[in-house]
């Protein structure tokens, strides 16, 4: 059987990166007939369907594997130039990290660690935003090399380390509070109030109402997916939502927010789930993160 060819599988990973043949091409400053071409015999080779040509393309299944070694590939080969020529500052070209990170990690404490990593390390960030139930699936596919979770379990071929634990508080408007919960969190008062949800994907503020009223309950719903307006929602008095408590803390301490139960709150324990790889940038990226995450985090 033919082996597999590096310039292909570079391109594959390109292409799923960019989400496009055109955009692959222009980050290999070729043609996207040329990216086309390779794609196609890198498939002929294995003898499957490699990539989805959607908006954006994506890995099929037969893909995913593919996509991990690419990845893995191109990092440890720049390290490996870099060492060769004796040097660490860019000589080998900078290398492109993909990690995916939670919203309110990534509003909160993630780039401070970012900021962490050496400068000489020559790193381009391609960071993506998930909710921290699903980032681990984005680290089995193959699209990033690290990813901050709530999975415990490790990702097959990843090492798993725990990072603390964000702690979420129920914020509303005063205004809203005296209109929906005049005789506090009653379950008919949460059934009926307006809740913020960050994205269909979020469900901490669906696990506050069960924890406090212990049913299922389906009140009407706002989706913001944006850190900073949805804070503001809550400001404004659009509905109530779980916070992180760094980014409640000054809205409560002025008065604009109250907290609707001062002793209940969500905690979500977060996790860092990179592949197993001898790589000193992963290596690097790793301790920064764990260091910024033991400041931040419970």
């Amino acid at each position: 059987m033919e082996g597999l060819d590096a310039t292909q599988l570079r391109t594959l990973a390109a292409v799923i990166g960019e989400g496009s043949f055109e955009g692959a091409a222009r980050v290999l400053h070729v043609t996207p007939s040329a990216v086309s071409q390779r794609i196609r015999a890198l498939e002929e080779v294995v003898g499957q369907v490699l990539v989805r040509r959607n908006r954006p393309c994506q890995a099929t299944d037969a893909g995913q594997p593919l996509l991990r070694l690419a990845v893995q590939l191109t990092l440890l080969e720049r390290e490996a130039l870099a060492e060769a020529r004796g040097a660490a500052d860019g000589a080998a070209g900078r290398t492109r990290v993909p990690v995916v990170v939670n919203a309110d990690s990534l509003a909160t404490w993630f780039v401070p660690a970012l900021a962490r990593v050496p400068a000489e390390l020559a790193v381009c960030f391609d960071v993506r935003q998930d909710d921290q139930d699903h980032t681990a699936e984005l680290l089995r596919d193959g699209a990033v090399l690290a990813a901050v979770t709530a999975q415990r379990e490790p990702v097959q071929g990843c090492r798993v380390r725990p990072l603390g634990t964000m702690r979420y508080r129920a914020l509303a408007a005063p205004a809203l509070v005296a209109r929906w919960f005049p005789d506090g969190l009653t379950a008919e008062a949460l059934a009926d109030a307006p809740m913020l949800v960050f994205d269909r994907k979020d469900r901490v503020q669906h696990r506050f109402v069960r924890a406090v009223t212990g049913r299922d309950l389906d009140p009407p719903v706002h989706h913001v997916p944006s850190v900073p307006a949805f804070s503001e929602a809550i400001r404004c008095g659009l509905a109530w939502g779980l916070v992180p408590e760094r980014l409640a803390e000054p809205d409560l301490a002025v008065g604009v927010c109250v907290d609707l139960d001062p002793g209940r709150h969500v905690d979500a324990p977060l996790y860092w789930q990179h592949w197993r790889l001898e790589s000193r940038l992963l290596a690097a990226l790793t301790d920064a993160v764990r260091a910024e995450a033991a400041l931040a985090l419970r």
